[in-house]
Protein backbone atom coordinates (compact mmCIF):
# COMPACT_ATOMS: atom_id res chain seq x y z
CA UNK A 1 0.00 0.00 0.00
CA UNK A 2 1.67 3.00 -0.97
CA UNK A 3 2.60 5.74 1.75
CA UNK A 4 0.16 8.58 0.25
CA UNK A 5 -2.60 6.83 0.51
CA UNK A 6 -1.81 5.89 4.37
CA UNK A 7 -1.25 9.96 4.82
CA UNK A 8 -4.83 10.44 3.15
CA UNK A 9 -6.59 8.29 5.38
CA UNK A 10 -4.47 9.57 8.49
CA UNK A 11 -5.04 13.18 7.05
CA UNK A 12 -9.28 12.70 6.95
CA UNK A 13 -9.15 12.14 10.65
CA UNK A 14 -6.75 15.30 11.02
CA UNK A 15 -4.04 12.65 12.25
CA UNK A 16 -6.19 12.22 15.75
CA UNK A 17 -4.32 9.05 17.78
CA UNK A 18 -8.22 9.03 19.52
CA UNK A 19 -9.24 7.59 15.51
CA UNK A 20 -6.42 4.85 15.55
CA UNK A 21 -8.74 2.01 15.34
CA UNK A 22 -11.28 4.01 12.33
CA UNK A 23 -7.73 4.49 10.77
CA UNK A 24 -6.55 0.78 10.48
CA UNK A 25 -10.14 -0.46 9.86
CA UNK A 26 -9.86 1.75 6.77
CA UNK A 27 -6.53 1.11 6.01
CA UNK A 28 -7.76 -2.77 5.88
CA UNK A 29 -10.77 -1.87 3.71
CA UNK A 30 -8.36 -0.66 1.00
CA UNK A 31 -5.66 -3.37 1.40
CA UNK A 32 -7.53 -6.35 2.67
CA UNK A 33 -5.00 -6.53 5.40
CA UNK A 34 -2.68 -4.36 7.61
CA UNK A 35 0.89 -4.45 6.27
CA UNK A 36 3.72 -3.86 8.73
CA UNK A 37 5.09 -0.52 6.44
CA UNK A 38 1.20 0.60 7.10
CA UNK A 39 1.68 0.00 10.88
CA UNK A 40 4.90 1.81 11.01
CA UNK A 41 3.32 4.37 9.26
CA UNK A 42 0.05 5.14 11.27
CA UNK A 43 2.49 4.57 14.62
CA UNK A 44 4.86 7.65 13.00
CA UNK A 45 2.21 10.63 11.82
CA UNK A 46 0.09 9.68 15.01
CA UNK A 47 2.48 9.84 17.27
CA UNK A 48 1.22 6.24 19.12
CA UNK A 49 4.40 3.62 20.22
CA UNK A 50 3.99 1.32 17.68
CA UNK A 51 3.82 -1.20 20.47
CA UNK A 52 0.16 -0.21 21.07
CA UNK A 53 -0.36 0.01 17.43
CA UNK A 54 0.84 -3.67 16.44
CA UNK A 55 -1.53 -4.28 20.29
CA UNK A 56 -4.43 -2.86 18.46
CA UNK A 57 -3.74 -4.83 14.97
CA UNK A 58 -3.33 -8.42 16.39
CA UNK A 59 -6.25 -8.08 19.71
CA UNK A 60 -9.09 -7.55 17.65
CA UNK A 61 -10.32 -10.33 15.39
CA UNK A 62 -11.59 -7.81 12.35
CA UNK A 63 -8.33 -6.98 11.71
CA UNK A 64 -5.27 -8.97 9.58
CA UNK A 65 -1.60 -8.63 9.90
CA UNK A 66 -1.21 -11.21 7.05
CA UNK A 67 -2.66 -11.00 3.54
CA UNK A 68 -6.25 -11.95 2.96
CA UNK A 69 -7.97 -12.99 0.05
CA UNK A 70 -10.27 -10.46 -2.24
CA UNK A 71 -13.10 -12.52 -0.99
CA UNK A 72 -13.81 -13.78 2.59
CA UNK A 73 -15.26 -17.04 2.68
CA UNK A 74 -17.36 -17.50 6.14
CA UNK A 75 -19.21 -21.25 6.71
CA UNK A 76 -20.88 -21.33 9.38
CA UNK A 77 -20.42 -24.34 12.32
CA UNK A 78 -22.71 -23.62 14.67
CA UNK A 79 -24.99 -26.62 15.45
CA UNK A 80 -27.96 -25.73 13.53
CA UNK A 81 -26.07 -25.21 10.88
CA UNK A 82 -23.93 -28.42 11.55
CA UNK A 83 -26.88 -30.91 12.06
CA UNK A 84 -27.88 -29.67 8.39
CA UNK A 85 -24.70 -30.55 6.84
CA UNK A 86 -22.47 -27.46 7.59
CA UNK A 87 -18.84 -29.84 7.69
CA UNK A 88 -20.00 -31.26 3.86
CA UNK A 89 -20.39 -27.55 2.38
CA UNK A 90 -16.88 -26.75 4.06
CA UNK A 91 -15.48 -29.78 2.47
CA UNK A 92 -16.75 -28.62 -0.39
CA UNK A 93 -15.29 -24.83 -0.44
CA UNK A 94 -11.91 -26.64 0.99
CA UNK A 95 -11.59 -28.93 -2.09
CA UNK A 96 -12.83 -25.66 -4.71
CA UNK A 97 -10.67 -23.25 -3.36
CA UNK A 98 -7.92 -25.51 -1.85
CA UNK A 99 -7.25 -24.15 1.12
CA UNK A 100 -8.31 -25.03 4.47
CA UNK A 101 -9.91 -22.66 7.53
CA UNK A 102 -7.73 -19.72 8.28
CA UNK A 103 -5.94 -19.78 5.16
CA UNK A 104 -5.64 -17.83 2.06
CA UNK A 105 -5.27 -19.49 -1.54
CA UNK A 106 -2.02 -18.43 -3.15
CA UNK A 107 -3.70 -16.21 -5.59
CA UNK A 108 -5.32 -13.69 -2.73
CA UNK A 109 -8.96 -14.67 -4.15
CA UNK A 110 -10.09 -16.09 -1.12
CA UNK A 111 -9.50 -16.41 2.78
CA UNK A 112 -11.84 -19.11 4.43
CA UNK A 113 -12.88 -18.76 8.29
CA UNK A 114 -15.37 -20.84 10.16
CA UNK A 115 -17.33 -19.30 12.70
CA UNK A 116 -20.08 -20.21 15.25
CA UNK A 117 -23.00 -18.38 14.26
CA UNK A 118 -24.02 -16.20 11.49
CA UNK A 119 -27.21 -15.48 13.34
CA UNK A 120 -29.49 -17.01 10.57
CA UNK A 121 -30.04 -20.32 12.34
CA UNK A 122 -33.23 -21.29 10.51
CA UNK A 123 -30.94 -20.90 6.64
CA UNK A 124 -28.36 -23.61 7.78
CA UNK A 125 -25.96 -24.39 6.56
CA UNK A 126 -24.90 -21.33 5.81
CA UNK A 127 -22.00 -19.70 3.76
CA UNK A 128 -21.34 -16.51 3.78
CA UNK A 129 -18.95 -14.64 0.92
CA UNK A 130 -17.73 -10.77 1.35
CA UNK A 131 -20.88 -10.42 3.35
CA UNK A 132 -23.99 -12.05 1.46
CA UNK A 133 -25.47 -15.04 3.27
CA UNK A 134 -26.32 -17.84 0.96
CA UNK A 135 -28.55 -20.21 2.77
CA UNK A 136 -29.57 -23.51 2.98
CA UNK A 137 -26.39 -24.77 1.07
CA UNK A 138 -25.90 -27.69 -0.81
CA UNK A 139 -22.00 -29.10 -1.94
CA UNK A 140 -22.96 -28.70 -5.27
CA UNK A 141 -24.66 -25.03 -4.52
CA UNK A 142 -21.57 -24.54 -2.60
CA UNK A 143 -19.23 -25.05 -5.84
CA UNK A 144 -21.68 -22.62 -7.98
CA UNK A 145 -21.56 -20.14 -5.53
CA UNK A 146 -18.10 -20.31 -5.51
CA UNK A 147 -17.46 -19.68 -9.24
CA UNK A 148 -19.64 -16.42 -9.02
CA UNK A 149 -16.66 -15.14 -7.69
CA UNK A 150 -13.86 -14.07 -9.48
Amino acid sequence: MEIEKIDQIIDNHHGEASSLIQILLEIQSENNWLPKEALKRVSERLNVPSTRVQHIATFYKAFSVVPKGRHKVHICLGTACHVRGAPRVLDTVQDVTGIKAGETDLDFKFSLETVNCLGCCALGPVLEVDGKVHGKMTPGQTADVLKTYE
